[in-house]
């Protein structure tokens, strides 16, 4: 028995050998990647890809088993984080235009994602899989990247954001209706009673967000961090294992306690000790992921995967530039939203996870993987130039502003020439909630020095 339980921590000992490993070899190549605008996403996808089983590069034997229930914590923090941002003031102000330019982007990529799935022949599963992959943008990234590029006083700005805030509603629903879909079941009457489920559930708890967040709020009242973080992560887990029972997968489970968590007067503070944790465990869940990717699956996708791309490239810029017309900005503003939204991201990839679950076509798995991969490098690329892109293109000469050297200032600036737009940008109002969501964040962090800690948005 004591051997036996020697062997046991011997190989605990390697296991966490190997888990050491690939997190800083992740931290090697995202600094690498940072260097030239890469997130944090395709980094700890290609370190698990890298480590997987079914390519034998990485010197020691790793199953992926071993991190799936800490992948599953990863994914419910993703998407508890997305509940928790959502600004519910904002959506509701905001609804005429926002249901405008988002729902024309869904119904653009959505459509032509379905209409791309079929013509595959995987099966009718299988393409509503795809529709929700090539249609729907990562809006973690999305902000990160309004932020980086100084772009947060840009007249696009709002509609682009308008974008990624319809996406979350939707995002609901789709999750909602896919899990249904793909339960198995062929009855009629048990698919629409547990659609009625789901929608129960959904309207449940989108009304207590809405008008319920002092009531909840009141279940905070302590001083105790230890104790404050402990309940919100509970609750993140709890729901997301009712959503699953409920039938509309943990991730809308734990987007949903998001959403109500995030409308009570302690939001700031559950997003100041959640940002971390997710940082943490969603980089277990890309790894994850990574490590059930196998290259002897790449041939039979590269085919689909550069239609796909090539599919979303356009459909972006057809998109981009009706919402420009639509907003009456310049073809430029439809370009630079166009670049940036095109970004995707872990939603694809929960997707993936879903499809797989439920035993769907297995080319599904490396499809996702091999488009996040390849969408997830060009988008910030294409962010990150889509001046110069729209110069060339549209032959006018491009502005090229002074930044100041210190990326601080650089930001405040930013954050100052949209709060003074004024009448200028009929969309200011959007802009300048956006703003008093990053000012709010930096003066929690302010007022807490010792426990300071810096937003990395990746996801």
């Amino acid at each position: 028995m004591i051997a036996t339980a020697a062997g046991e921590a011997s190989h605990l000992g390697t296991d966490l050998v190997v888990l050491g490993t690939l997190l800083v070899a992740a931290y090697i190549l995202g600094r690498l990647g940072k260097t030239i605008g890469l997130p944090a996403i395709p980094i700890y996808m290609i370190v698990g890809f890298l480590a997987s089983p079914n390519n034998g590069w990485f010197p020691l034997n790793f199953e992926s088993a071993y991190i799936e229930l800490i992948a599953v914590f990863g994914l419910i923090l993703l998407l508890f984080n997305l509940g928790l941002e959502f600004d519910q003031d904002e959506f509701f102000g905001n609804a005429g235009k926002l249901l405008i330019s988002g729902g024309s982007y869904l119904v653009l990529l959505m459509g032509a994602g379905l209409a791309f799935g079929f013509a595959l022949g995987w099966g009718t599963k299988e393409a509503l899989i795809i529709a929700g992959i090539i249609g729907t943008s990562s809006s973690a990234i999305v902000t990160k990247l309004l932020i980086e590029l100084n772009r947060l006083a840009n007249r696009e700005t709002p509609m682009i954001l308008g974008v990624t805030v319809v996406q979350d509603i939707f995002l609901a629903i789709y999750l909602a209706i896919v899990s249904v879909v793909l339960s198995g079941e062929n009855e009629p009457w048990l698919v629409v009673g547990k659609l009625a489920i789901a929608f129960t559930f959904l309207v449940v708890m989108f009304s207590i967000a809405r008008w319920g967040g002092a009531f909840v709020g009141r279940l905070f009242r302590t001083k105790d961090d230890e104790l404050f973080t402990i309940l919100f992560f509970g609750l993140a887990v709890m729901f997301g294992g009712l959503g699953e029972v409920l039938g509309v997968s943990d991730a809308i489970g734990a987007f949903l306690i998001g959403l109500v968590l995030g409308a009570t007067r302690y939001s700031a503070k559950i997003e100041h000790v959640a940002v971390p944790l997710r940082d943490v465990f969603g980089a277990f869940f890309f790894l994850n992921f990574g490590l059930g990717l196998d290259p002897t699956e790449f041939p039979q996708v590269i085919g689909p995967v550069i239609i796909a791309v090539v599919l979303t490239l356009v459909l972006n810029v057809v998109a981009g530039q009706f919402m420009a017309r639509l907003y009456g900005f310049s073809a430029q503003a439809g370009i630079n939203a166009a670049a940036i939204l095109m970004n995707r991201g872990e939603f694809a990839l929960i997707l993936a996870i879903l499809a797989l679950t439920a035993g769907l076509d297995p080319r599904l798995q490396p499809f996702a993987g091999l488009y996040v991969l390849v969408v997830s490098v060009m988008g910030p690329l294409l962010a990150s130039n889509s001046e110069r892109i729209g110069a060339a293109v549209l032959r006018t000469k491009r502005k090229t502003p002074v930044r100041p050297r210190d990326p601080m200032l650089a930001e405040e600036i930013a954050l100052v020439d949209a709060a003074t737009a004024g009448d200028d940008a009929p969309e200011s109002t959007a802009t300048a909630r956006a703003i008093d969501r990053i000012v709010e964040q930096a003066m929690n962090q302010r007022d807490t020095p010792p426990e300071k800690t810096k937003r990395d948005d990746d996801y």
